[in-house]
């Protein structure tokens, strides 16, 4: 008799996974800088620190920029998930940037593990969710996709370029902005801004043209689907700041 009222009432909906907070807010404790030029782990002019409440991409002991792309690697690898915070673009860029470097920052994710970056390797392997303000010299919306030695489906077709913008308004340098990224278990991502989709794709893979990718491939017995890795966050010479970073696990 059991079975068939199971089957009458229909099996209860699996709850809904739980939001959990991957910074607690006060210290930087599982996270790990990669900085261009320094190992894994090394950051001694406190380009990443913690600064009411949030994580702070600081340039106070920095006079000018000389190469000095960071990434904060959040420890553990992800596959699907959906991760939200919020961001905040603030003061001037570095001197010595080049312009596409202004008000310019974001979050890698699918990314190799930051051990296995060169020591001089600008970016790593990965997918990027840019996050840029304005002023800057490009009138570029936030929450576009860049691709550092990867591609992607968009719009039905293996995309060859490396960045594709995304449908989100215009938004000023100094505004805490709401962001949302969900990776789904079949591949399809999609970027939110504000609380709305503005960027669709699938399909990422590690590209066989580039140098820092040909030996993640190889590694990966020359397969190039690339369906997890680490999230990061960026520094690329403009200060910004990250907070209430929540992750939601989908498999």
């Amino acid at each position: 008799m059991i079975v068939p009222l199971l089957a009458l009432l229909g099996a209860a909906p699996a709850p809904e996974a739980r939001w959990e907070r991957i910074f607690d807010g006060r210290t930087l404790t599982g996270w790990t800088p990669k900085i261009t030029g320094r190992a894994a782990g090394e950051d001694p002019l406190d380009m990443f620190t913690v600064h009411e409440g949030a994580i702070r991409v600081s340039h106070a002991n920095y006079k000018k920029f000389e190469g000095e792309f960071g990434h904060l690697f959040w420890k553990m690898p992800l596959k699907a998930y959906r991760i939200r915070f919020e961001y905040r673009l603030f003061g001037d860029s570095l001197p010595g940037i080049q312009s596409w470097q202004a008000s310019n920052s974001g979050l890698m994710f699918h990314s190799q593990a930051p051990e296995t970056m060169r020591r001089d390797q600008q970016f790593p392997v990965s997918l990027e969710m840019q996050l840029l303000g304005i002023p800057r010299p490009a009138q570029e919306p936030t929450g576009n996709l860049c691709t550092p030695g990867t591609t992607v489906v968009f719009e039905g077709r293996r995309d060859p370029r490396h960045c594709i913008l995304s449908s989100s308004p215009l938004l000023p340098v100094g505004r805490w902005t709401r962001v949302e990224l969900e990776v789904l278990p079949n591949g399809e991502i999609t970027h939110f801004i504000e609380g709305k989709p503005v960027l669709r794709y699938s399909a990422a893979e590690l590209d066989p043209k580039d140098k820092d990718a040909q030996p993640l491939i190889a590694a990966a017995g020359g397969k190039v689907e690339l369906r997890q890795g680490y999230i990061a966050l960026q520094s690329e010479g403009h200060q910004i700041e990250f907070r209430n970073i929540e992750l939601q696990r989908l498999d």
